[in-house]
């Protein structure tokens, strides 16, 4: 398991130094008191694929992003820990001047007053021709002649809200990578969307490389990596570097190497509400091997499910396969007179075109000179079948790109 995205935040007792060329500052207009003073958000370009985003609001700092992303080609293994984390996003608040992200050694409890405006509708009653006229104007008049007016008062309640001198995690996205097989990792992917993940159902996306689990504190999804780097990846990387470029090579050697393991990769968003109710958005107030157990219970979502994946050929990919035509053209055109079959065209015996599809269909075991029935015919052909045996650990190749500094550590 490691981490995939980050986000956290952290109250300084201090005012944070001006980094944005823009400051926002927000005044009563009653009093003329300044209430607060926000800088607007800013990106830090952290890699080729992702950025780091940082606000400075008031006395509060929020950082945002991919810490295993940062400074690398891709993110297919990455950090394992908050704390590796956490250093990636402190040496990127140390370029901008900015105070580091600490554990809490502290948590208080205090009820916070809250303020809200609410408007009530007064009903008052008026004479006759006050109405007539009101209606003539205004069409707001009713049949017992009463006007509204609304007054706005302002409510203070207090609310419980819990505070701590350090940082405080508001998003954390767990992932590990999975190997089902070569030519396994589709059909793996179709038979997790049958199964449930807490009590959502699962859904599966139209092109079939995705399923995902939607709650409202916490999102959960599994997906082929090898197709997530041809499309994020490889493009991006071909604009910027060339296709001839040792990046895009790279990237095509992992792509090859997902393919060749059947990589699923399993990914976990824990939300705000999650990591409050389960205690685990105060860093240094919870032992991290509790998001270990939370996503190990993820990955069991298997437990009960049994697969078997198979390998299936259109008619014109069995045409082809089996020697009866040379090309995808005329394999095509002879498929078209299978389906014309099923459709319930009559075969023409005098015709010499038909007679020559009907021979080539023949050899696959289609008799187009017969009436079809469709329960005992398919337009795909089974070619084998095999078990889908899960592995929870990806090995990671010699030759993968390691990034510089306490990762290598990580990844050794």
């Amino acid at each position: 398991m490691f981490i995939d995205y980050l986000s956290v935040e952290q109250a300084y007792p201090f005012d944070l130094p001006k980094v944005a060329d823009i400051t926002i500052e927000r005044y009563c207009t009653r009093t003329g008191e300044r209430l607060s003073e926000t800088q607007p958000g800013w990106k830090h370009e952290g890699s080729y694929s992702t950025s780091i985003k940082i606000r400075v609001d008031g006395r509060r700092l929020i950082v945002q992003g991919n810490p295993s992303a940062v400074d690398r080609l891709d993110n297919l293994f990455g950090y394992q820990t908050i704390e590796q984390c956490v250093a990636v996003y402190n040496r990127i608040l140390l370029e901008y001047g900015l105070p580091a992200l600490t554990r809490c050694t502290r948590i208080d409890h205090l009820m916070a007053p809250r303020s809200r405006v609410v408007s009530r509708r007064i009903t008052q009653a008026r004479s006759a021709d006050e109405a007539l006229d009101l209606a003539f104007d205004q069409g707001q008049a009713n049949e017992e002649g009463d006007h509204f007016a609304y007054v706005q008062t302002v409510e203070t309640s207090h609310k419980h809200t819990i505070v701590g001198d350090g940082m405080r995690i508001t998003r954390i996205d767990l992932t590990t990578n999975r190997t089902v097989g070569k030519g396994n990792a589709l059909q793996y992917i179709k038979a997790l969307s049958t199964q449930r993940a807490g009590y959502k159902v699962g859904h599966l996306y139209t092109d079939g490389c995705t399923v995902d689990w939607k709650a409202r504190d916490q999102y959960r999804k599994a997906y082929e990596k090898a197709t997530a780097i041809a499309l994020f990846l490889l493009p991006k990387a071909r604009r910027n570097f060339g296709d001839d470029s040792p990046e895009v090579t790279y990237l095509r050697e992992l792509i090859t190497y997902c393919q060749e393991h059947g990589v699923v990769r399993m990914e976990q968003e824990l939300k705000r509400e999650y990591l409050l109710r389960e205690g685990l958005a105060w860093w240094g107030f919870f032992d991290e091997s509790k998001l270990k157990a939370i996503h190990e219970e993820f990955l069991g979502i298997d437990k009960r499910l049994t697969v078997t994946a198979m390998d299936y050929e259109t008619i014109s990919e069995h045409l082809v396969s089996q020697g009866v035509v040379k090309n995808t053209k005329a394999a095509n055109t002879t498929a078209q007179y299978a389906l014309a079959w099923m459709g319930g065209k009559p075969f023409d015996k005098q015709n010499r075109q038909q007679q020559t599809m009907r021979a080539r269909l023949r050899q696959i075991g289609i008799d187009i000179a017969n009436p079809c029935d469709l329960t005992r015919f398919s337009p795909v052909v089974h070619v084998s079948s095999r078990d889908v045996i899960p592995v929870d650990v990806l090995a990671m190749p010699t030759w993968y790109r390691r990034p510089a500094g306490h990762l290598q550590l990580v990844a050794a």
